[in-house]
């Protein structure tokens, strides 16, 4: 006899995420982080419960609206987004990459440049 836990979930995961609204949000994170909706989705399915994954789209929304309010750049590299409301960077990692964002800022690199940097290490870690 096989129990709900043991069963391989995968499937019912996918279903979720290439359902209309859900794969909306999964398109529109892809592109905010910077890769295909493909990998996104074998990240997802791989790290995220059926929970979270059933609540993506309002996940996505509230946290592009009450995320990182105060902060700039926190805002740009989606701190509270990708560690508060859709948690796939923990947040000591998530401390580290934004400190050492803002380091490159006062030390001199665009603002662009140093976005740019901290994006592409929290694709990395998204997608590792």
């Amino acid at each position: 006899m096989k129990y709900l836990y043991e069963k391989d979930l995968r499937p019912m995961k996918f279903t979720i995420l290439t359902s209309q609204k859900h794969d909306e949000a999964v398109r529109e994170i892809a592109r905010y982080i910077g890769t295909t909706d493909a990998k996104l989705r074998r990240t997802m399915i791989r790290r995220l419960d059926m929970s979270l994954l059933e609540n993506l789209g309002s996940r996505w929304e509230m946290g592009q609206q009450h995320g990182d309010d105060n902060d700039p750049i926190a805002e740009e590299l989606g701190c509270e987004l990708f560690t508060r409301f859709i948690p796939l960077v923990d947040t000591e990692t998530m401390q580290s990459i934004y400190h050492e964002t803002k380091t490159m800022i006062e030390e001199g690199s665009t603002t662009d440049d140093a976005i740019a940097w901290g994006k592409e290490q929290i694709r990395e870690v998204i997608l590792g």
